[in-house]
Formats: C-alpha cells, sequence, structure tokens
C-alpha cells in the first residue's frame, strides 16, 4: 500500500462538459471511464471539479455521487468566468503540491494550453502529471509537456453516439453553456456472471500491463479491481477466495499464473498464444468468407459465427484494437477508407 501512486484529480469541467458535447456527438461527459483509468495508476486522494455550477445543474448529481468536490466560480462575464476556474485549479493544486508531499501523481483534464505551466512546474516539483481530454479540443502543446496523456475518447468506457446524417449545427454561444442532459438511471455495477467477470480480469490486466511498472500480481489486480468497484467480491461469482478465482479463470485460459515473490501472491499475464490466434483464425474466415468488409457491422458477423466472442476476454478495449492486432499479425488486412469513412478490412496479399 505504501509504495502506491497517491492522486490528486483535477477537473477543468466546462472545457470537457462542452468539448464532449460538441465533438463527441452530443454525448454528455462521463467521469466513470476516467476514474477506471486512474484506478489502474494509483490511488485516488483527491477528486475536485471547477465551474459555474449554475451552468451544469445536472451534472453536479452524478458528480457528488462519484465523490467529487464542487468548487463553484460564480462568474458572470464569459472570458472572467473561465480566467477564474483556471486560476483557482492553478492555486489549489500548487497548494496541494506544496502541502501533501504523499501526492505523488497530479491528473489534470483539461484540454486548454494554458495549464501547460502549471503542468512543467509541477513535474519541476517532482510530481508526475496525466493530462486528459477530448482529442479535438486539446491543445497541441499540452500533451508533450505531459508524463501521460489520455484522450477521454479512447478510453474504455467511453460510447459515442453515431453521427447524425447531418452535421450543421446552429452556432454556439460559449459564454452560457446549457445544461448536459443526464439519464436519469446509472448503472456502475456489472453482471454477476462468469463472462462478464472474464471480461474484466482480463481488460484490468491488459490495463495494468501498459502502465504500471513491473509485474502484475494477484495483490495488484485485487486492488485494482476494487478501486472499479467497491462492492467487487469473487464470492458473488460463487468462488471462496481470490486465489481461486484466479485458478478458475487460468483454467479458460483467460490469464496464465507464474510464481511471484511472496507466496501466494502469484504473477498475472494474459496468455501469449492459444485463444488469441484462434481469434485470428475465426476473423480471419470471416473476412475471407464476406470479401472485402467494413469495420462496422462486422463484431456481429463475427458473432454469428461463435456467438461467445468477445474481444475484451482477449485483454483487447475495443474491436478496432483486436482488427489492429490481427493485421499486425497477418491474419488480416486492415486499411482506412475515405469513400466509405470507416476501416475496411481484406484478404492479406
Amino acid at each position: 500500500m505504501d509504495q502506491e501512486e497517491r492522486i490528486a484529480l483535477f477537473l477543468d469541467y466546462e472545457n470537457l462538459a462542452i468539448g464532449a458535447r460538441d465533438h463527441l456527438g452530443g454525448m454528455t461527459f462521463d467521469l466513470r471511464p476516467v476514474t477506471d483509468a486512474l484506478a489502474e495508476r494509483g490511488r485516488v486522494v483527491v477528486r475536485r471539479a471547477y465551474a459555474d455550477w449554475s451552468y451544469f445543474d445536472e451534472d453536479r448529481r452524478l458528480l457528488t455521487r462519484s465523490h467529487v468536490e464542487l468548487i463553484d466560480i460564480p462568474q458572470k462575464m464569459g472570458a472572467s468566468r473561465k480566467n477564474a476556474a483556471d486560476i483557482k485549479m492553478v492555486v489549489d493544486a500548487l497548494e496541494l503540491a506544496f502541502e501533501r508531499a504523499y501526492i505523488s501523481t497530479f491528473v489534470l483534464c483539461t484540454g486548454d494550453s494554458d495549464f501547460t505551466p502549471l503542468v512543467h512546474k509541477l513535474r519541476e516539483l517532482n510530481k508526475r502529471v496525466i493530462g486528459v481530454g477530448v482529442e479535438r479540443t486539446t491543445s497541441a502543446l499540452l500533451p508533450p509537456a505531459c508524463d501521460e496523456f489520455l484522450f477521454y475518447d479512447r478510453l474504455e468506457g467511453v460510447e459515442i453516439p453515431a453521427p447524425a446524417p447531418s452535421r450543421t449545427r446552429p452556432a454556439k454561444t460559449p459564454a452560457r453553456p446549457e445544461p448536459v442532459p443526464v439519464p436519469e438511471t446509472v448503472a456502475d455495477t456489472p453482471a454477476r456472471d462468469p463472462e462478464s467477470l472474464a471480461t474484466l480480469v482480463a481488460q484490468t490486466v491488459s490495463g495494468l500491463q501498459h502502465s504500471a511498472s513491473g509485474t502484475v500480481t494477484a495483490s495488484i489486480l485485487k486492488r485494482t479491481l476494487l478501486r472499479k468497484d467497491p462492492t467487487f467480491s469473487e464470492a458473488d461469482y460463487g468462488f471462496r477466495a481470490f486465489g481461486e478465482l484466479l485458478r478458475h479463470l487460468a483454467g479458460r485460459n483467460v490469464i496464465e499464473l507464474g510464481d511471484g515473490q511472496a507466496k501466494g501472491d502469484p504473477e498475472i499475464s494474459l496468455p501469449e498464444h492459444g485463444d488469441r490466434e484462434a481469434a485470428f483464425a475465426l476473423l480471419k474466415t470471416v473476412v475471407a468468407d464476406a470479401g472485402p468488409v467494413a469495420l462496422s457491422g462486422l463484431k456481429n458477423r463475427v458473432r454469428k459465427v461463435a456467438p461467445d466472442f468477445s474481444e475484451k476476454k482477449l485483454g483487447y478495449r475495443s474491436f478496432l484494437q483486436f482488427a489492429k492486432a490481427a493485421a499486425t499479425a497477418g491474419a488480416i488486412d486492415l486499411a482506412w477508407n475515405p469513400d466509405i469513412d470507416d476501416y475496411l478490412l481484406t484478404k492479406p496479399l
């Protein structure tokens, strides 16, 4: 526990909410994909969001449920309101950096280049800085300044609505953003069934392998699962202990177990061969039978042949990532086709 990263999360909420609304098909900004990504990187001990909350009244309720401290900047002029929120966020971050030495990582959720000097200063103070922003509204200056930058659009769990037939939109006034509609029902707890368990564990191990330093052990995995879902318990899936759950998944070739440095804390990895190669072969067969085929709708074709197929059980965060891996392995050819505005998959030459 003492070697865990302690994370402070700061959200420039207006930048995120308007960016998601304007450039991600009108979707509502959802904090859960961000917290899930951070759960793989450490323990979040501070959560603060900055905005004039009179413009985001519906968002307040969900952020409060996520235990985010809301910092209200009740300004009325567009530019001064935005600057006031930015200044307050910078002051709070620096204050925390000096007064809370145990906080090792600062996460700045914004695409605004005005925060670049803050990033530089935090790194001077030996803090790790992770940025999070909507890709199309993120300044090109900000990501290179950070130790790591996550584009919100690419995070696991972000479902971007399909684009409308017409892209024409009325001009928006940035000074008074409209309240973002929020669904009444929020289902954060995954279904307690074996398939969802395999998907959850494979996704988490994959994320830890990409973001964690060193090997992934059973204790690290269990701690990360609890960060993602504090109600997680192996007993809900019918297992008497977490080790029994891991052995079950290893028997299904979802994960591989190896000897760890500590007794009873095995190392965990994803299988390098077996199910992945079988899935690549399945995709190759489907593409060969269908001829040149667009990525959209291809997953349904695969599931008609293999109803239990899930790229997430193989550790891939999306079907596109799985298809790219298959192309790298030589199973299929994958290329962007501007005529259909989609990826086109073909048999390898």
